[in-house]
């Protein structure tokens, strides 16, 4: 892969198994990191869950709007990630009661943290990194 892969090239799209793929496996990742009692430290269990969430949110943007370019991809997925994070801060009744159901757990969280920010656009890197040489190697 090139440097203008990223920058201004042009790549092969993912295919939509691919896609469905990467997204299955990053959320069983997920829950796995989250829910399993894999004896994991508490640190990768909050960030690595974290990451992973954002990550599915790349795979998501990436897939819905595939003629975006791998960059801006990660521009949104990073502002949908980092939109939600600020999202923490509002209050209300009925939103409050859905952060405590799994759904809301799994979705939205419950507390804001600038770290989980920073997990989040550290895994889209990671992500749109991966993607890009996914879709290299195709090409």
């Amino acid at each position: 892969m090139m440097d203008g892969d990223w920058v201004g090239g042009v790549l092969p799209r993912r295919s939509v198994a691919l896609s469905v793929a990467l997204m299955a496996a990053t959320i069983a990742g997920g829950l796995a990191v989250r829910f399993s009692r894999l004896g994991l430290p508490g640190f990768v269990v909050k960030y690595g869950g974290s990451c992973l969430w954002a990550l599915t949110i790349y795979w998501v943007v990436s897939t819905l709007l595939p003629r975006l370019h791998l960059y801006s991809a990660a521009l949104v997925a990073g502002a949908i990630s980092t939109g939600v994070e600020f999202l923490k801060l509002y209050r209300s009744p009925g939103l409050d009661a859905f952060r405590y159901t799994l759904a809301g757990i799994l979705l939205l969280g419950r507390i804001f943290s600038w770290w989980d920010i920073l997990a989040y656009l550290m895994a889209i890197g990671a992500g749109a990194w991966l993607d890009s040489w996914l879709r290299a190697t195709r090409g």
